[in-house]
């Protein structure tokens, strides 16, 4: 059985189903694919942006800076990652799971290395604007309790399993707009 096609809202051109952009008008077409939320949580998960989870300025090491620093810096600021970065430019991300499975042999000699050494080069990463859906899918998918969000190639916040559980908590209890 063949579809029906996809009508752009924008210039009414047809497009075929599960496009996300119109071919005549270059319009967004994402959200006429997406089923019908079930529920206001639901709702919210598709309407509500990263944006909106409380910002927390990430904690930046060089990647020369030593795993024993970067271990201090997680540890005195009570987080559970820290991104790795050039100057401005994120290369990386250091997080708990790395120390642990990571961080074998010698802890005398580890202590010194590079976090650079370590770390997961070019993690998962979003942007403000993306939908708190797609963060937990992203989060579902690769197995992460942290996300970067960017802004171009400079990591502005970090979300965490936490913020998404905090959100769900709150929109439940609210009983979600």
């Amino acid at each position: 059985m063949l579809s029906q096609p996809l009508i752009c809202p924008a210039c009414g051109s047809e497009n075929i189903v599960g496009v996300e952009q119109c071919g005549s008008c270059q319009q967004s077409l994402t959200e006429l694919s997406l089923k019908k939320p079930r529920s206001s949580v639901e709702a919210s998960l598709l309407r509500d942006v990263v944006g909106d989870l409380p910002v927390h300025a990430p904690l930046a090491v060089s990647p020369t800076d030593t795993v024993a620093a970067a271990l201090s810096a997680m540890d005195a600021g009570r987080v559970g990652c820290v991104v790795v970065t050039e100057g401005e430019r994120m290369i990386g991300i250091f997080t708990e799971r790395d120390a642990l499975v990571r961080l074998t042999g010698d802890l005398a000699t580890v202590r010194t290395e590079p976090i650079s050494k370590y770390m997961t080069a070019h993690p998962a990463r979003i942007a403000a604007s993306d939908k708190i859906a797609f963060a937990i899918h992203q989060m579902e998918l690769g197995g992460y309790r942290h996300l970067p969000v960017m802004e171009g190639e400079r990591c502005v916040s970090v979300i965490s399993i936490r913020d998404i559980l905090r959100y769900l908590t709150e929109r439940i209890s609210d009983g979600a707009a």
